[in-house]
């Protein structure tokens, strides 16, 4: 079974839509009970990032998902605002995220000869593989995916980096530790190549 994390900061209808498609059953939920017999988690995000930390505290599950992710090893794939929090900290608030990648969060800042690009980064765009992962499995060459953004993960380990993608400069588009999975684009909305990486998701972690 896979659970959305349920902290009303994401597209989870969509999400659901999606995973139905590859023949997956998931559930939307905050639930404990939930979270601990999950296979698989999803964690979304669209907003702010102290306002999606302060929901995940005051619905007391960040231990629970530490203990789920960081100690059972349980795949973890964040959407988005969903894979910002996985990073120490960000530009964008004051306080910590969950710490399981070694990041931070910045904002787009751009030159004089890229002062025309527009923030928040909007629509789509391509992603360069860095690193070889199973969530990347036979995506085609050009596969393209849906941004909304102001915002990008900075990572200070190298190996943790999936994917780029070129905005004014290359900025990380997607992140792999381990278990530990997340996409800045949106994959449920991205076509059938949201739809590949999802099914990735779903059957090869």
């Amino acid at each position: 079974m896979i659970v959305i994390i349920d902290y009303d900061m994401g597209n989870t209808g969509s999400i659901v839509n999606m995973l139905k498609v590859v023949g997956a059953k998931a559930v939307i939920s905050s639930n404990p009970k939930e979270i601990e017999q999950a296979d698989k988690l999803i964690l979304p995000g669209v907003g702010a990032f102290d306002k999606a930390m302060t929901n995940l505290n005051e619905l007391g599950i960040i231990p629970l998902l530490n203990q789920k992710v960081v100690t059972q090893k349980t795949p973890i794939l964040g959407i988005c605002l969903g894979v910002q929090l996985l990073a120490n900290s960000s530009e964008e608030g004051v306080l910590p995220g969950l710490g399981w990648i070694d990041a931070q969060v910045k904002r787009f800042r751009f030159g004089p000869s890229n002062a025309h690009l527009k923030v928040p980064h909007m629509g789509w765009n391509l992603i360069k593989i860095k690193k070889e992962s199973m969530l990347l499995k036979n995506l085609e060459i050009n596969s393209r995916f849906y941004f909304v953004h102001s915002y990008h993960i900075v990572c200070k380990n190298s190996e943790d980096v999936l994917t780029e993608t070129f905005h004014g400069y290359d900025f990380t588009s997607s992140v792999q530790k381990g278990n530990i999975l997340g996409v800045q684009f949106h994959p449920e909305k991205s076509h059938k190549f949201g739809l590949k990486l999802l099914k990735n998701f779903v059957e090869c972690f």
